[in-house]
């Protein structure tokens, strides 16, 4: 029994794997690009099934698919069904294993565009109760399938749907959940007092719960900034075909198409305004990807600064304790390292790494009508909006979650820093100030023991000018 089978296309014959349910392109392009065994992304194939999907209802309401003066080769009420059916299973990730061409491709992304309408003909063959094998496809993959497009208005628009459906269905509410977390850690530490440290050198005192505060706004802005990123890829080039011009389709269909997409998703997708800049150019992918990018680093951020004040845990700051999640040494024993928040820094780093690529690949790509380094951009787009969600998931739920102030190591920094003698300038001036925090430091002497020496201020004055508490809030708030 043979292994192969042969199947043509308009260059000729081409021997593929009997099961598969791939077809010539894609086995053409398997061949012409053995480069870095990195296969497109599963939600871009989903994405891109979803969008045959309501390409095949769109169509079908159209009139087009059974109507012999719009398709060469209609199709029976049954077939329609059945080719409806095939694209959702593709949308639903039944046939990802029949995705395998590289992601390094042709830039328009034609050959996963094909990969996927030879797919989802075969099934719909097969569901239709005829034989997929056949020379002959009852079911075509470009009449039928692909009617009323093209790769160059379907692959950005899969694009555009695969990473808008996981920036709402993962990053927001990861972000939001740990911006929550942060918010209630700083509600419950509002009446712990430290040291704050401006250029890693001490500064006037906060509370801790105004520090975290600050985390948790940092996150809330996070979530506003992925909203914009979402926004921003809410325009669908598809009606645009080859070049903008949408020759060869319906001048309905897509915004039947995005009406669709919307009542699935509930992600309110609209047809381009202008469909040669949508075909030609990527720039709201680029605008996407820059929204993201700002969280990634506000992310490395607020990670960085919770492994800074967690560190220790005896010759570090010690003003956090971060859940102890695994050994932090294959020579140390008892070690335990911040190993949340390093995975965290290097997403973001990921992230911003792949920010370089969409930005360069939308200014260099998009020549004309047509950007040539779609598939890279939506691997690098998908990779950090995937990455981000995981890392920040895992940061809040394992760290963040458990995190614990250290009340005692807080208050220890307040009576030892110099920073305190802000507080006197108002009453003793800066530079007077000055030199009592020089001496205070040569002698290892508190602030206040030297003013207490010095007779600086009358006692009750001295209380006010040196009151921690004081100096955490402007007056009269």
């Amino acid at each position: 029994m043979t292994h192969y089978r042969m199947e043509c296309d308009s260059m000729g014959e081409v021997r593929l794997p009997r099961e598969a349910y791939y077809g010539a392109q894609t086995q053409r392009a398997i061949e012409n690009f053995p480069i870095s065994g990195r296969t497109v992304p599963p939600e871009l194939i989903r994405a891109l099934g979803l969008v045959k999907w309501a390409a095949a209802l769109a169509n079908r309401d159209l009139g087009l698919l059974g109507n012999a003066s719009k398709t060469p080769h209609p199709l029976e009420p049954g077939q329609i069904d059945a080719l409806i059916r095939a694209a959702r299973e593709v949308a639903d990730g039944k046939f990802d294993d029949q995705f395998p061409i590289d992601v390094f491709q042709t830039g328009s992304g034609t050959s996963t565009n094909m990969n996927a309408n030879e797919v989802i003909a075969n099934r719909a063959i097969e569901l239709a109760g005829d034989d997929r094998f056949a020379m002959e496809k009852p079911i075509h993959p470009n009449d039928h399938v692909n009617l009323g497009q093209s790769s160059n208005d379907v692959f950005p628009t899969a694009i555009h749907v695969a990473v808008a459906r996981l920036v709402h269905g993962r990053l927001i509410p990861a972000l939001r959940r740990c911006g929550g977390v942060l918010a209630e850690k700083s509600k419950a530490w509002q009446e712990i007092l430290k040291i704050g440290r401006t250029h890693l050198a001490d500064a006037t005192p906060v509370a801790l719960g105004q520090e975290i505060g600050g985390m948790a706004r940092q996150l809330d802005r996070s979530v506003g900034r992925a909203g914009l990123a979402m926004e921003a890829v809410l325009e669908l080039p598809i009606g645009g075909t080859a070049t903008g011009s949408g020759i060869n389709t319906h001048p309905r269909f897509a915004r039947k198409l995005c009406t669709l997409l919307h009542d699935e998703l509930g992600i309110t997708f609209i047809e381009a305004a202008d469909h040669f800049e949508a075909n030609a150019q990527r720039d709201g992918l680029v605008e996407c990807h820059g929204q993201l990018c700002t969280v990634a680093v506000t992310l490395f951020n607020v990670a960085n600064g919770i492994r800074w004040l967690a560190s220790g845990p005896r010759c570090g700051l010690n003003e956090l304790r971060l859940p102890d999640r695994q050994p932090g040494s294959s020579i140390m024993p008892g070690k335990v390292n911040p190993v949340l928040c390093e995975a965290l820094m290097q997403a973001a780093a990921r992230v911003m790494g792949n920010n370089h690529t969409i930005d360069f690949c939308g200014a260099a790509g998009g020549q004309f009508q047509l950007n040539v380094m779609m598939p890279v951009m939506a691997d690098a787009a998908l990779e950090s909006v995937r990455t981000l969600a995981g890392a920040v998931a895992a940061f809040t739920d394992l760290c963040l979650a458990g995190m614990e102030a250290n009340p005692e190591a807080c208050a220890a920094g307040i009576e030892h820093s110099l920073a305190l003698v802000t507080g006197l300038s108002p009453y003793v001036g800066y530079e007077r100030a000055a030199a009592l925090a020089k001496e205070a430091f040569e002698t290892g002497k508190t602030i206040r023991q030297l003013c207490v020496e010095k007779s600086v201020l009358p006692e009750a004055e001295l209380e006010k000018a040196l009151d921690p508490w004081r100096m955490t809030r402007s007056e009269g708030r």
